[in-house]
């Protein structure tokens, strides 16, 4: 059976709106942008790495949308791996799937675990809301947490209050990078978290 990975940029405040720039759902977020000052040669090329291991891409409306607009048309390696790729979009709406190769999934928890059994990598980028349905239905593999050295004090997070309770390992050790972004690579482990005491409590 294929994987599921997830990647999200996120402060250290754990916010992740508007990590790549201003969108009508983000309104007036101050903010918009902020992952930008600080890429870097090296970030990017594990960035590439990371996106050329995958054969699938999953997304949420909003992603979906702001991936739909911008991707298509482009002729770099990122642009012309998701051109090739199946693209699929969870959504009980009416989703615009105009870009070439996209499925619409209703279904999250019945459908994306046969996405699994089709491809050998699905990713998914940026959505809190898809990440949160897909810990509560134990279909993440590996989450990558590109780690920005800011806080911000506002907008949504990556995990929200009400996320299941979810264990991790760290699948390689951390990558830092020298603009000061971190990657954090963690595989979920089965079972919820445990608990202790410390010595002579």
């Amino acid at each position: 059976m294929g994987e599921l990975h997830v990647n999200m940029h996120v402060t250290l405040d754990g916010v992740i709106t508007a990590n790549g720039g201003p969108t009508e759902v983000d309104g007036d977020f101050p903010y918009a942008g902020w992952e930008w000052p600080y890429g870097d040669e090296e970030h990017g090329a594990r960035l590439l790495e990371i996106v050329e291991g995958s054969d699938a891409l999953l997304l949420g409306r909003v992603t979906y949308d702001i991936f739909r607009a911008y991707w298509p048309g482009k002729t770099d390696r990122i642009g012309t791996l998701f051109e090739r790729v199946p693209k699929y979009v969870a959504s009980r709406g009416e989703p615009e799937l105009s870009w070439q190769g996209t499925t619409q999934i209703r279904d999250v928890a019945t459908e994306v675990r046969a996405l699994r059994e089709r491809h050998e990598q699905t990713q998914t980028w940026g959505s809190s809301d898809l990440l949160q349905t897909l810990l509560a239905e134990g279909l993440v593999d590996v989450i990558n947490l590109w780690t920005y050295p800011i806080v911000l004090g506002m907008g949504g997070h990556v995990f929200p209050a009400g996320t299941v309770a979810t264990r991790f390992a760290l699948e390689e050790p951390a990558m830092t990078y020298p603009s000061g972004v971190v990657l954090l690579r963690y595989r979920r482990l089965d079972g919820l978290p445990e608990t202790g005491r410390a010595p002579g409590a």
